[in-house]
């Protein structure tokens, strides 16, 4: 998403510097107005160096665009305290340092902050605490921050995306098999059922969902529209859920959540 959010903002004009962790993801995308940046949000010196890059350049920084992300699932019981840190590191906390290192520069030019956040900052399913409780916190600092720079003209713009055909999911459930995997037989019997489901419905909607270029095109509307909104969703099943979130009572919510899950247990789990 994030490779086809850069082609389309360079297309409209735009020149994107666009982070990469590796030399050959940056060959990939390399193309006129885009830019690879070495740049991995939770190492400092990264940061800094882009930030210096950025106060170098003659072209005013229109916007930041918040989009790394990894996808953590484990039932909250089960999943080691390494994997919740490292969850907050890279959705959360390297979000705020761009932030943070960008905003001067953001000031100057009354540009924008666009945060990805997810369905799943609005909706935490079961197994997704680390991930939603990252999405849920970055929501809330996007109200913060909206708040406090509205004044100066910069606007704060939060994207829900939910099923997007990227790679991510498919990490994701390789992520979730191999923890599941570290379970005790204990905790396999409660909740392997669970992470099978959640599994099944992960690959079922990511294969269901927007293009990485359709989802490219409503962020790439996000930094260019006159008046943003505060907050856009990407896909069906984003705003579907969501509205459903906003209005049912969370007992109803955890029914619908719960017979939706049902049709994904394994035959004998779900006897």
């Amino acid at each position: 998403m994030g490779a086809a959010t850069a082609a389309e903002l360079a297309r409209q004009g735009f020149h994107v510097l666009a982070g990469v962790r590796r030399d050959t993801d940056g060959d990939t995308i390399r193309a006129d107005g885009v830019e690879p940046v070495i740049l991995d949000i939770t190492e400092p010196d990264q940061v800094a160096a882009l930030a210096a890059r950025v106060a170098a350049d003659h072209r005013p920084l229109a916007a930041l665009i918040n989009n790394a992300g990894i996808q953590v699932n484990g039932p909250v019981e089960a999943l080691p305290m390494a994997e919740w840190r490292r969850t907050f590191e890279v959705n959360f906390f390297g979000h705020i340092a761009m932030t943070q290192a960008l905003l001067p520069a953001l000031l100057r030019s009354k540009g924008r902050v666009l945060n990805i956040s997810s369905i799943g900052g609005k909706v935490a399913m079961p197994t997704y605490g680390a991930y939603a409780g990252a999405k849920f916190a970055l929501e809330a600092v996007s109200d913060a921050l909206r708040r406090e720079v509205a004044p100066f003209g910069v606007h704060v713009i939060v994207v829900e995306p939910g099923g997007v055909r990227t790679e991510i999911a498919h990490r994701g459930v390789a992520t979730a098999n191999h923890l599941a995997a570290q379970m005790t037989p204990d905790q396999e019997g409660r909740y392997g059922g669970l992470v099978h489901a959640i599994n099944t419905l992960m690959e079922t909607g990511t294969a269901s969902g927007l293009t990485p270029e359709a989802a490219a095109r409503i962020i790439a509307k996000a930094v260019t529209a006159r008046r943003p909104r505060t907050r856009y969703t990407i896909g069906r099943d984003a705003a579907m859920l969501i509205g459903l979130a906003r209005f049912l009572p969370d007992r109803t919510l955890d029914r619908v959540s719960a017979a939706n899950l049902r049709r994904h247990y394994p035959k004998a789990a779900a006897a």
